[in-house]
């Protein structure tokens, strides 16, 4: 037994949980029943509200890590359920990050119904990795990817040739649910027609700066997504 179970053990073992133990949950009292149900619901919403502020909040982005061995969670059980529960089988941050967004830069939500939005990577400033990028669409209620004319999910570093940067060196993703038009379609990530999330996935980041490690302190930081003029 790991040191940092020892007390959990015995609380599991006061109702019957354990080696060689045999758990009938009908056999214990109607207190201890409705203590367990209340613990059940109480211990779901817990996770739930961890998985949603798993990370530092960067430009809207939360940046953070979630994954990692039992060295990495130091009994931190609730962080491993809500880990799981935004992603299992998640990668440990040197191997990849994944900065979430629901909100623009001035911290409002995202919805595609209500605005176009701009992402944009200053000059060489883009995602700093040693594999590769992309910034990924959801569909803010159902966590599905996006159905578009273009079939277009995500964008991603091996985009980069096709797209086109602004005069300065910049490179700007379009983020909306209407194509920009048919020029402009190369820096297109189509959005929902209501409320996104968006994810990006940065595989084997860089640990020398400019770097998102160690997650949320890291010397470059991603973008805000802003409200399109």
């Amino acid at each position: 037994m790991v040191a940092e179970e020892k007390e959990l053990r015995a609380k599991f073992a006061s109702i019957g949980i354990g080696l060689g133990k045999t758990f009938n949950f009908n056999d214990l009292s109607l207190e201890h029943k409705a203590a367990v149900g209340l613990a059940v619901k109480q211990g779901y919403e817990a996770i739930e509200k961890r998985r949603d502020r798993i990370g530092k909040d960067i430009n809207g982005w939360l940046v953070g890590a979630a994954f990692g061995d039992r060295t990495f969670f130091k009994g931190d059980y609730e962080l491993r359920a809500a880990a799981a529960m935004a992603g299992i089988y998640g990668n440990a941050a040197a191997e990849a990050m994944h900065p979430l967004a629901k909100t623009d830069g001035t911290g409002t939500a995202l919805d595609g119904s209500k605005h176009r939005y701009t992402l944009t990577f200053a000059k060489d400033q883009l995602p700093p990795v040693n594999s590769f990028w992309s910034v990924t669409m959801y569909d803010g209620k159902t966590q599905l990817l996006i159905d578009n004319p273009i079939n277009r999910y995500l964008i991603n570093s091996g985009m980069l040739p096709k797209m086109k940067k602004n005069a300065d060196g910049s490179l700007t993703l379009l983020i909306q649910k209407d194509s920009p038009g048919k020029d402009k379609e190369a820096n297109w990530l189509p959005a929902p027609d209501g409320p996104i999330y968006m994810v990006m996935r940065l595989y084997w980041p860089k640990d020398t700066p400019p770097s998102i490690l160690p997650p949320g302190e890291g010397s470059w930081k991603p973008p805000a997504v802003m409200q399109a003029q």
